[in-house]
């Protein structure tokens, strides 16, 4: 492109939806940084985890995850994503936090603690791509354009076994359980549920690869900001 993308493009929906690869291939193709959300969260969760937390324990977890230092990288290119200087970004993708994520990131002071960095990590970027939940909708309300990615639920759980390795019929059935019981507990807590926002683009995945959803988006992009496609 002769100009750069200047603006934020948030990408909420469900897990397995490929928000993740899509993002940070948009954000390379836009020039811009990357912001995962949800590794943020899934961070705060290790740091829960590791020090004796009971996930359902509203005010130990905001405490623990307030004295946190939760660092998430926003270079598309590369991933980083510490706690109390340990590098945790294979960890955070394991069983152990997936079970508890939804339970740490519904607490509502967590969430306000962590939206505020969302937002001081957005504020020195020019051009980003951020994914995650509620970001349309709460963390960018005023964002130059919101996605909302979403997908079959059977294809999700296929996506989902890919990223894992995992090729068991029964193993894959159980992901896609989980992905259904995340859903429905992120999509009724009180505080910032999962929904698209109101001027938010649908994009369904179902039958696109990759490159197809991220070449739909640049397209979105760049007509939200009155640059030829």
């Amino acid at each position: 492109m002769s100009e750069r993308f200047v603006g934020q493009v948030t990408l909420d929906g469900p897990s397995g939806t490929g928000k993740s690869s899509v993002a940070r291939a948009l954000a390379v193709r836009l020039g811009a940084a990357y912001l995962d959300t949800g590794a943020m969260y899934r961070a705060a969760t290790v740091a829960v985890l590791d020090a004796g937390v009971d996930p359902e324990d509203a005010a130990a977890v905001a405490d623990r995850v307030d004295a946190a230092r939760i660092e998430v990288g926003t270079a598309a290119g590369t991933e980083l994503v510490q706690v109390d200087g340990v590098d945790v970004a294979e960890r955070i993708r394991g069983a152990e936090v997936t079970r508890s994520v939804s339970a740490v990131s519904a607490v509502p002071a967590v969430r306000r603690l962590l939206v505020d960095r969302q937002r001081d990590l957005v504020a020195g970027a020019d051009a980003i791509v951020v994914e995650g939940r509620d970001i349309g909708t709460v963390v960018l309300p005023d964002a130059t354009l919101k996605i909302y990615l979403t997908a079959a639920p059977e294809v999700r759980a296929e996506r989902r076994a890919g990223q894992l390795g995992v090729t068991d019929p029964a193993e894959i059935a159980e992901i896609a359980a989980d992905l259904r019981r995340r859903d429905e507990y992120d999509s009724s807590r009180a505080d910032s549920p999962l929904r698209p926002a109101e001027d938010a683009v649908l994009v369904d995945s179902s039958g696109l690869d990759r490159d197809a959803v991220v070449d739909r988006i640049l397209e979105l992009a760049l007509c939200a900001v009155g640059k030829p496609v």
